[in-house]
């Protein structure tokens, strides 16, 4: 048993990561729950109030997870990061709302408990595996590896960015 840490050194850190990132997803679902009964409880409309508490929720989840979950991963910049998390949002959803239409219109279940079952536990489950793995690799990538000498590399060819190579010359200019 005592093998098992060194077969698997990253274990640990994505450990870690997984428990941070359903922490963060707790407090986002925490958030979206409080602000959309908030907004209701405030005569605003039904689909509008869960629109602006799901919002809430996107923004909390992406704060968490950029700076707590993954804040030791490349900052590749909020533009891209945002975008990247709005759309890997958006395909997690469609998978949850994927199995929900499954359950509904293929198996025909369309009592309370399926719907809660099929969309609140297969989908969000699902959901948020795909999450979780796409925010790690796509939306917050590590940190590249570190060349000899201490610099960052593009992968050990000896290029580094804007097409210098390591011995002076310029494969953009050939």
């Amino acid at each position: 048993m005592r093998d098992f840490r060194p077969r698997y050194p990253r274990l640990p850190e994505l450990a870690a990561e997984l428990g941070k990132f359903g922490s963060v997803g707790a407090v986002a679902y925490v958030v979206q729950l409080a602000a959309t009964n908030l907004l209701w409880a405030n005569g605003v409309q039904a689909m509008t109030g869960q629109v602006l508490g799901t919002l809430c929720a996107i923004a909390v989840a992406f704060v968490g997870n950029r700076f707590w979950t993954f804040g030791n991963r490349a900052r590749t910049g909020y533009g891209r990061e945002t975008f990247l998390f709005l759309v890997m949002n958006g395909v997690g959803m469609l998978i949850q709302v994927g199995c929900q239409a499954f359950s509904l219109y293929v198996l025909g279940l369309d009592g309370p408990l399926a719907q809660n079952l099929s969309g609140n536990v297969v989908g969000v489950g699902l959901g948020s595996l795909f999450r979780f793995f796409s925010y790690r690799t796509w939306v917050f990538p590590p940190e590249p590896e570190t060349a000899p000498g201490g610099r960052r590399g593009s992968g050990g060819d000896g290029e580094q960015p804007g097409g210098a190579t390591g011995d002076g010359t310029n494969r953009a200019q050939g």
